[in-house]
């Protein structure tokens, strides 16, 4: 991958969380070939909080970029007719398209969610659906890839949003390094719920964290919802409903998710054959690999880490 330029396109009221994610997870680094430039349509921007930003970028970066991000905006409106202009035209051009939160509102209004699957904050995403009824709403998910046009749910999620665009581009690798170097979950699935409505235990109750580092040192043996609840010291029916509090998935779907992610690892930074890869991650046998691969990429392990090998 050569040279990848990322436009953040900040507007007026823009959140500061949503603005700071794709800055950090898109700046220049070693490994990777972004080159990130917080752009505006004037010098500087206020945000929903109060203070504002300098932009090094203008409608001329924005134009030339591969990846236009758009953070959210709070409350989110009506945007600029020349941001809606401009983002229609640089779509037109085939580029990349990426809102996080209520960004999505200012792509909608350029009509390039029409037709698309495309989600936001979950407290937006009634007006949403009503001010878009051309745009397909997912509401339960973390992010939607529709190809050239990504959409995250909530703040944080644009997190998970950025880091999948990194994986789709460089690799499992890459993707894991930068989230280690952020402190963030290094891979969470975008169907998983949006909405995780016990964040935090509740009085009397102990996270399931010491639980999931356990299974992910282990994901090579067989894991069952049994030895998990062992583990924790609670039923399998209790750790099925505060699993689903912690990740908003279950047990079985995230031990999945995190097999296949290590299967990712080891197809770019191994030339072990496939069935030891399979074993090694959990997943038995070659078949049940390129299996679940195919569900879950669309494609196959060998030409996974034909992409993806240096």
């Amino acid at each position: 991958m050569g040279v990848h330029r990322v436009a953040v396109l900040a507007l007026d009221g823009v959140t500061p969380l949503d603005l700071s994610i794709p800055a950090q997870i898109f700046s220049a680094r070693s490994e990777t070939p972004y080159e990130m430039t917080l752009c505006a349509l004037t010098p500087t921007v206020r945000t929903s909080v109060g203070f504002t930003v300098a932009a090094a970028g203008g409608p001329a970066q924005v134009r030339a970029a591969d990846t236009v991000i758009v953070p959210g905006c709070e409350p989110p409106g009506r945007p600029p007719e020349a941001a809606i202009e401009m983002l229609a035209q640089v779509r037109d051009q085939g580029k990349r398209m990426v809102s996080i939160c209520t960004g999505a509102f200012t792509l909608a209004a350029a009509g390039i969610l029409d037709g698309l699957r495309a989600t936001t904050h979950w407290q937006y995403i009634d007006d949403f659906e009503q001010d878009f009824p051309a745009v397909r709403v997912e509401r339960d998910v973390l992010y939607v890839d529709e190809g050239e046009v990504l959409s995250s749910a909530g703040v944080c999620c644009g997190i998970d949003l950025c880091l999948h665009i990194v994986r789709r581009d460089l690799g499992a690798v890459t993707a894991n390094r930068i989230a280690r170097g952020v402190v963030a979950a290094p891979h969470r699935e975008g169907g998983q719920a949006q909405y995780v409505p016990a964040p935090v235990p509740v009085a009397g109750e102990t996270s399931l964290s010491d639980t999931r580092g356990w299974a992910l040192q282990r994901l090579g043996e067989p894991l069952t919802l049994r030895l998990l609840a062992r583990h924790a010291g609670v039923s399998q029916r209790t750790l099925m409903r505060r699993f689903a509090e912690e990740t908003g998935t279950t047990p079985l779907q995230w031990l999945l998710n995190a097999r296949l992610g290590r299967a990712r690892e080891l197809l770019e930074t191994t030339d072990h054959p496939i069935d030891h890869i399979a074993r090694d991650c959990g997943l038995g046998t070659a078949a049940n690999l390129r299996l679940h691969f195919r569900r879950a990429l669309g494609t196959t392990p060998t030409t996974y880490r034909r992409t993806f090998t240096r």
